[in-house]
């Protein structure tokens, strides 16, 4: 959609004049010169096509190898199965290059806000870097430790810790000594944490965090990976604590040396126990072999062009999710670079970067990055703020800028003037050399994806796939500027659309083919870890040997293979009146309203409305708060039923803007003065609501919003 052109008819008929002047005289030699030809040409075509001639599918990626009826790709390198393969070819073909790399701590201070609340800055230097064969001979030394502390092949390992280059080299080690590696994150909770600790009879556990050790009986040896001491008091006896530095002097000794001791593994080895949070609170470890990965990666890296050793990638959402994993093993794979961040330290306006010191990604100039749309929801938000904040001739020459540059997209054509003139400050807040973004995790919206491509002068991709596919499904194509689609099937996967009769989702439909997505291939995992029931109701094999899995999502299919997510069974509440209500779509088509952080849908099948939780933007309530006359604290404006019943009248305008039926906008609303945050329990480290958890925290407003007590 384009911006609002708020100027003068006839200025603005002389700008586009001129604008139609230079476009004719630099046109014929700036397209054969660019190639906006064959892009555009690569854009329309076809990319993937059914196997079967069946609307049902399965579809497959038309540019497969030998065409649509041969195997799906499953290996990237020749010889490379498993994933201690992947590193030890990075370590050979690019041993001096850099691999991982972590910025150094300078100063941390405590600063006052004018609320009273302290908030931790820090002051970050250059990031060290540790090269392949560096990175390569510290995980052999840790592995040959762990297995000198009495870790043996094949048996649990597990690792409880945030995203940094310690994790990577611990996973590493893992994969070189064939231990399965289980990962958790801390939003899990404690008692799902220890529910995956003690079904996968833990007895070593890498770690940054204290754990509740009373609630792991078989834990024996708990590994920190910063400077923690080695002995804190409280700890049962027989449970030792020990740094990772130790434990990797310890692998390095002659006596311990890693000849006789590796036990190789098979590609049909489990290489990760994921857990997963279900949808019953009893979180899920989905086991996912080596050649799973391999094939998951193989998929990936074919839908990034020119993918080598001169690229960066900026590495900060959990190493816990499929999505970060696979996204790094896909570095390693082919030489990048990765350097460590997180979300706190990201950007320079992020939150724990000292005012006027430079964030992760102006040190790093990143080229390559993956995101969760909540990110990137908050860089779209907060460059719109700062439009509106400029002076009208600043304003008017960005949207004009914008708006001619996305008819220019639409034609494959590129706008080198106005990226380095209009753009350039906008494309520097990810470092101002981003050439690719990869979406994932959820739906991005049409109008953000949008705003990204042109603002950030590089294409975003939206990739589908989930835990129990290895991330891997559909990647769209970078020179796709399509939106609110997901792309073709990958090369290691295709996919099948399943009738869904009670959401009246059917292979037939017209004008496109709509029903469950159920994707099949290589990277499809082993299923759940001791949970046969459903393993039974989620996977199966086909009569070629093929595995599948039932995503529970509901896809179109549209005429050139790519596919978009239109709903999800989970999600999907029918109302009173019988009209089904997909939530997770109603939170996205709201989530870009200025005035919304964050927003929850709910709805009860036995009321005939949807009903909103909603984290409101400080900086937009607190203005408008003024506007009214309102007094009082953050918790007390957001009390107000004022401010309730005028937010309310915002988001049912952004609602009808973005074409949502009147039965799917929320009649009442709530406002959360506390932030959803990991640490608050109520959404995951990559920012998708826990439902369960926020059902329960606002119990009684849903029952008063309902009209009950």
């Amino acid at each position: 959609m384009k911006l609002k052109e708020d100027m003068n008819p006839l200025l603005l008929q002389v700008f586009r004049s001129v604008v139609w002047v230079c476009s004719f005289i630099t046109f014929l030699p700036w397209y054969f010169l660019s190639g906006a030809g064959t892009n555009l040409d690569r854009a329309r075509r076809v990319k993937a096509r059914s196997v079967s001639g069946r609307p049902a599918g399965p579809y497959r990626a038309t540019n497969q190898v030998g065409g649509i009826h041969q195997k799906l790709v499953w290996s990237l390198h020749l010889g490379v199965d498993t994933l201690d393969k992947v590193m030890v070819h990075g370590a050979t073909r690019f041993p001096e290059r850099d691999c991982l790399g972590t910025r150094e701590v300078l100063n941390e201070e405590d600063e006052l806000q004018p609320n009273g609340k302290v908030f931790k800055k820090v002051i970050l230097g250059e990031y060290q870097w540790m090269s392949y064969e560096e990175t390569y001979q510290a995980a052999v030394c840790f592995g040959s430790g762990l297995a000198a502390l009495g870790q043996r092949p094949q048996c649990n390992i597990a690792i409880f810790c945030e995203t940094r280059a310690e994790w990577m080299i611990a996973a590493q080690a893992c994969f070189i000594y064939n231990f399965p590696l289980v990962t958790l994150y801390s939003t899990l909770g404690g008692a799902a944490i220890a529910h995956g600790l003690n079904e996968t009879e833990i007895t070593h556990i890498i770690t940054s965090k204290d754990l509740l050790h009373s609630q792991v009986p078989r834990l024996q040896h708990i590994i920190v990976v910063d400077s923690k001491p080695t002995s804190w008091p409280g700890f049962p006896r027989g449970i030792m604590v020990h740094n990772l530095v130790a434990v990797q002097e310890l692998g390095g000794r002659p006596d311990n040396s890693k000849e006789g001791k590796l036990c190789p593994p098979l590609p049909s080895d489990i290489a990760v126990i994921m857990y997963t949070s279900g949808s019953t609170g009893i979180p899920k470890g989905v086991m996912i072999s080596h050649s799973n990965i391999i094939a998951g990666i193989t998929g990936m890296a074919e839908r990034i062009p020119d993918l080598d050793e001169t690229d960066t990638y900026i590495g900060y959402l959990p190493l816990a999710h499929v999505l970060e994993l696979s996204a790094e093993m896909v570095c390693i794979s082919h030489g990048c670079r990765i350097g460590y961040s997180s979300p706190q330290t990201l950007a320079d306006q992020s939150t724990k970067i000292k005012k006027g010191s430079k964030g992760d990604t102006s040190v790093l100039k990143p080229t390559l990055m993956a995101a969760v749309p909540e990110i990137m929801d908050r860089i779209y938000k907060n460059v719109m703020t700062k439009v509106e904040e400029m002076s009208s001739v600043q304003r008017t020459l960005f949207v004009l800028a914008y708006n001619y540059k996305m008819e220019q997209m639409t034609k494959g054509y590129r706008t080198p003037l106005c990226d380095s003139l209009v753009f350039r400050k906008v494309r520097s807040l990810l470092g101002g050399h981003m050439r690719v973004l990869l979406s994932g995790g959820a739906p991005l919206s049409a109008a953000t994806q949008r705003f990204m491509n042109i603002c950030l002068c590089c294409p975003v991709g939206q990739g589908y796939g989930l835990t129990e596919t290895c991330g891997a499904g559909t990647i769209s194509e970078m020179w796709d500027y399509s939106t609110g689609r997901v792309g073709a099937p990958l090369v290691c996967s295709e996919i099948t659309l399943k009738n869904w009769e009670e959401g009246g989702y059917y292979s037939t439909d017209k004008p496109n083919p709509r029903g469950e997505i159920v994707i099949g291939g290589p990277n499809v995992t082993m299923g759940y870890y001791k949970n046969e029931v459903k393993n039974r109701e989620d996977f199966f094999v086909d009569s070629n040997g093929q595995r599948w899995f039932c995503t529970g999502d509901i896809g179109e299919l549209h005429p050139d293979g790519c596919l978009k997510i239109i709903d999800r069974k989970k999600d999907l509440v029918k109302l009173q009146a019988g009209e089904y209500v997909s939530l997770g779509k109603v939170e996205a088509m709201l989530k870009n309203c200025p005035f919304v952080d964050n927003i929850c849908a709910y709805a009860n099948s036995d009321q005939s409305y949807v009903i909103g939780f909603v984290v409101p933007n400080q900086k937009q309530l607190t203005v408008l708060a003024e506007q009214r006359g309102l007094r009082g604290s953050w918790e007390e404006i957001c009390n107000n039923p004022d401010m309730e019943r005028d937010v309310l009248r915002i988001i049912t305008e952004a609602a009808l803007s973005a074409k949502l039926e009147r039965f799917e906008i929320p009649k009442k609303i709530r406002l959360s003065a506390e932030p959803w945050t990991p640490e608050t329990g109520l959404v995951t480290d990559a920012f998708k609501l826990k439902r369960k958890e926020l059902k329960s925290h606002y119990q009684d407003d849903i029952e008063r919003m309902y009209g009950g007590k």
